[in-house]
């Protein structure tokens, strides 16, 4: 029966991509000769599957051979592909679990198919039929990992239940004519696999409102908007995205996955080093509006990692506008201080001289005390010039500023290029604890 064999055994190291830590990711032991001199399996050359058309099929058919000189009674042969790929038509002798994602090994499914048939020294055998894939829709940059042993990888935390398949069993048989491997080839390789399909990378501004001195919220937006998922090469990123505040501004608190390049520019990580399709981010910042600049404005853009699959380049790039409102103007009556917003007091009498103003008597009397020093236009009301912050004097109301409060600053005209902090540099991201599939 699959997994027969008990215990998980020691790894050594392996060639390929991804190398010992995909290796652990799933949870499956490589070559079998680390323990016996006398018995080794390789595998012979995979070529990759180049410009894949999503909803195709692949056909797998691994070679391999016992290296050692003693002939074994039982091997394993397992493959494991990423999301963009699903395994199809598994055999009866086959069973199939998924492995969960690390921080740097997105979540993988796996299969894994017991030969209990005997293989000899220096012949090379192969399944008597393919092992079927298929590319998904999502599929762009997907990954196969190959793996033959003598003893039965078993899976690891994280692992779902093995589900056994329900087409025809598979045997090995000998292919003629084939090479064998050199004796130190590996007992894994792995198999790139590039689909015909294109990933929208976006990301999306925001707009900015508030007086000087106010804390706002601001946030912004990174997206893929598919149809593939994108899977980078190993020790790699595909994306981060670079978060420009405007000018006048300064971030109070920037959003968890963001770090700060210098002044007020900052680049945000997306969570993984993938980005699934349809998934979407948003970043964001407690922003204070330090000083009114006119025409300030900030940008968020993509990050510069090659994006050939992302043939949309107009929504790379996204204003951040500021209005700055002024806080301290307002219509009518003041609310601190200057005469009452119906004119003088509620008793009669004549009104007195205001502070700093000229004489005048108010209708209905009663007297200001704190005319107005900086207005520009003579009210009607008691006090001969207004106050900017309150609005004058009067019986009847009074004129208002000509300069009281008015319309949000204009912007200016055609943006200003991004400052690119950092540019090229990948920015590392917390560490998760969870796992993403």
């Amino acid at each position: 029966m699959p997994f027969s064999s008990p215990g998980p055994r020691a790894m050594r190291q392996t060639a390929g991509a991804f190398g010992a830590v995909a290796l652990i990711a799933l949870c499956a032991a490589p070559a079998a000769a680390a323990d016996d001199p006398a018995t080794g399996l390789a595998l012979g050359t995979i070529a990759p599957f180049d410009r894949v058309k999503p909803g195709s099929e692949l056909q797998l058919s691994p070679a391999f051979t016992d290296t050692g000189t003693a002939a074994l009674d039982k091997v394993w042969l397992s493959y494991s592909v990423t999301r963009g790929l699903s395994q199809t038509g598994i055999p009866s002798n086959c069973l199939r679990y998924t492995v969960g994602s690390t921080d740097e090994e997105p979540a993988r499914a796996q299969v894994v198919c017991e030969f209990d048939q005997p293989v000899q020294p220096g012949v090379v055998y192969a399944p008597e039929r393919p092992l079927t894939l298929k590319a998904l829709d999502r599929a762009l940059y997907d990954r196969i990992q190959v793996t033959v042993d003598s003893a039965a990888p078993t899976p690891g935390d994280g692992a779902s239940a093995p589900v056994r398949g329900t087409a025809a069993a598979l045997k090995l048989v000998e292919r003629t004519g084939g090479t064998p491997p050199p004796a130190d080839a590996a007992g894994t390789a792995d198999v790139p696999v590039t689909a015909d399909n294109s990933a929208d990378f976006q990301v999306t501004g925001a707009q900015l409102k508030g007086a000087v001195g106010d804390t706002v919220t601001l946030r912004v937006k990174f997206a893929n908007a598919g149809p593939a998922w994108v899977l980078p090469q190993p020790g790699q990123r595909a994306a981060h995205v670079l978060v420009t505040l405007p000018e006048g501004t300064s971030a109070v608190r920037p959003d968890a996955l963001c770090t700060n390049t210098g002044a007020e520019s900052y680049a945000c990580g997306t969570g993984a080093p993938w980005v699934k399709e349809q998934a979407a981010k948003t970043y964001t910042f407690k922003v204070k509006i330090d000083k009114s600049v006119p025409g300030a404005r900030g940008y968020v853009e993509l990050g510069s990692e090659p994006r050939p699959f992302d043939h949309d380049k107009a929504n790379d790039t996204a204003r951040i506008t500021l209005d700055v409102t002024d806080g301290t103007n307002t219509t009518g009556g003041g609310s601190t201080g200057g005469g009452g917003t119906t004119g003088g007091g509620s008793t009669g009498g004549t009104g007195s001289t205001t502070s700093t103003g000229g004489t005048g008597k108010g209708t209905s009397g009663g007297s200001t005390t704190t005319g107005g020093t900086t207005g520009s236009t003579t009210g009607t009301g008691t006090g001969t010039t207004g106050d900017l912050s309150t609005g004058g004097t009067g019986t009847t109301g009074g004129s208002l500023a000509s300069t009281g409060a008015g319309p949000a600053l204009p912007l200016a005209g055609a943006a200003a290029a991004a400052v690119l902090a950092g540019t090229g540099v990948l920015v590392a991201v917390r560490r998760r604890g969870g796992r993403e599939d």
